[in-house]
C-alpha cells in the first residue's frame, strides 16, 4: 500500500546530504542581516520564495549564487551557533533522527574567525539543539562535514582540521561548488590524507557534471559515498531489460551510497530531459538495487523537507512504506557513525519506528 503523508510525517528519517547554510530559516536569514547591515534581494515576507524562486533556474551556478545570503549572516560565532540549533530543531519536527550537517568552514571567516572558532561555534550550536530534543523524550544524533569548495584549493587544510576535531562532532569531509571546471583530482593531496588518517569523506559528484566526475570520485580519490551521483544513469542502457556498464556496475557491486536530492536536482537540471520528480533517476536506480538514500539538500532553496522529499517520490512513484523504510535503513548503513551505534539507531529507533506505523 501507498504511504500515507500521516504516516511519512511521523516515521523516522535519516539526513545524510544536508547543507547547514541551505536550510537557514528566512526569519533568521533577514534578522541577523538587519543587525549586520547586509542588504537583502527581497522583503523579510517574502524571502522564502525568493530563494526558492532565485534556485529555479536550471543553472547549479546561479543556484549556488543564493548561498551568498545565507553565508553572509554567518559570520559571527553567536549566528553560526544560532543557525545549526535552529537546523536541529527543523530536522527533529521533520523526523529526522540522525543528521550530517555540512557546511563550508572557509566561507564564515569575515568576522575574524579562525577555521576551527568557526567548527567550534557550530558545534556549539549543535550540542544545545541536540540538547533540547534529546530532552524532550526524542532521538537525535547530529555531527557535522567539513566541507571545502572546489575553487578554492584549500580542500589539505580543510581535511586536517576535519582529522583534529574528528571526536569533538566532526564526522567527515567533502568538497562542494561548481563541478564544471573543478574536478574531484584536484583535491587528490586532501583525499589522499583523509584515506591515511582513516577519516570518511563523501564527494559531490555526478550532479552537473558526468561520468568522468563520478569515476574520479570512486576510482582516483575513493570516496566512501556520493553526493547527489544522478549521471550515473548515463552509465546504463535503458532500452529493454537495463544493462549496466563498467562503472554503474562497480557501484552497485560495492553498495557505494548515493545521496538523492531529488527536488534540488530538479531545479538544478542535474539530469538531461527531468522536467519532474518522475523523471527522477532515483526511480530506476532503486529498483536496480543501488544503495540510494533520500536527502532535502537545501531546505530553504528547495522549500523542502525529507518529508515532502517523502510525500513527493510517493506521489511519483506509488512507494510503500516498506520502501521508504529501504531508503531510510540505507541511509543510516551508509552514515559517517561507528558501526554499533549505526546498528543501535537501526534497530531500536528506524525498524520500531516503521512498524509502529504498518
Amino acid at each position: 500500500m501507498r504511504a500515507t503523508p500521516e504516516q511519512i510525517a511521523v516515521v523516522p528519517k535519516v539526513a545524510l546530504h544536508e547543507h547547514l547554510d541551505g536550510g537557514v530559516r528566512p526569519e533568521t536569514v533577514a534578522e541577523i542581516a538587519l543587525e549586520i547591515g547586509h542588504d537583502l534581494p527581497a522583503a523579510p515576507d517574502q524571502l522564502g520564495a525568493w530563494f526558492e524562486e532565485a534556485s529555479s533556474s536550471g543553472s547549479l551556478v546561479r543556484y549556488l549564487e543564493t548561498f551568498q545570503h545565507t553565508t553572509a549572516v554567518m559570520q559571527r560565532p553567536e549566528d553560526l551557533a544560532r543557525v545549526a540549533r535552529e537546523a536541529v530543531h527543523d530536522l527533529a519536527a521533520d523526523g529526522v533522527v540522525y543528521a550530517e550537517l555540512r557546511w563550508a568552514p572557509e566561507q564564515h571567516q569575515g568576522a575574524g574567525l579562525s577555521i576551527e572558532e568557526a567548527v567550534e561555534a557550530v558545534q556549539s550550536g549543535i550540542d544545545q539543539g541536540v540538547a533540547d530534543v534529546t530532552g524532550s523524550g526524542r532521538t537525535m544524533v547530529v555531527g557535522q562535514l567539513l566541507t571545502a569548495m572546489r575553487h578554492a584549493m584549500r580542500g589539505l587544510e580543510i581535511a586536517k582540521v576535519a582529522v583534529e576535531y574528528r571526536d569533538r562532532g566532526v564526522l567527515g569531509f567533502d568538497i562542494a561548488g561548481a563541478e564544471d571546471g573543478f574536478p574531484p583530482i584536484l583535491h587528490l593531496e586532501a583525499f589522499e590524507y583523509l584515506r591515511r588518517e582513516n577519516m570518511h569523506f563523501t564527494i559531490h559528484a555526478g550532479e552537473a557534471f558526468g561520468l568522468p566526475s563520478i569515476w574520479q570520485a570512486v576510482q582516483r580519490c575513493g570516496a566512501d559515498r556520493l553526493g547527489h551521483g544522478v549521471r550515473i544513469v548515463d552509465d546504463i542502457d535503458f532500452s529493454g531489460t537495463p544493462r549496466l556498464g563498467r562503472l554503474a556496475s562497480y557501484i552497485r557491486d560495492s553498495r557505494i551510497p548515493l545521496e538523492m536530492c531529488p527536488s534540488s536536482n530538479l531545479q538544478t537540471s542535474a539530469v538531461p530531459g527531468m522536467t519532474s520528480i518522475a523523471d527522477h533517476p532515483i526511480g530506476p536506480l532503486a529498483e536496480l538495487n543501488f544503495r540510494v538514500t533520500v536527502n532535502s539538500d537545501n531546505r530553504l532553496m528547495s522549500g523542502t523537507s525529507i518529508g515532502r522529499e517523502m510525500n513527493l517520490l510517493t506521489d511519483a512513484f506509488g512507494y510503500s512504506l516498506g520502501d521508504l523504510r529501504w531508503f531510510t535503513v540505507n541511509a543510516m548503513k551508509s552514515a559517517f557513525l561507528p558501526f554499533d551505534e549505526r546498528l543501535v539507531l537501526i534497530n531500536e529507533v528506524i525498524k520500531p519506528g516503521y512498524a509502529a506505523q504498518a
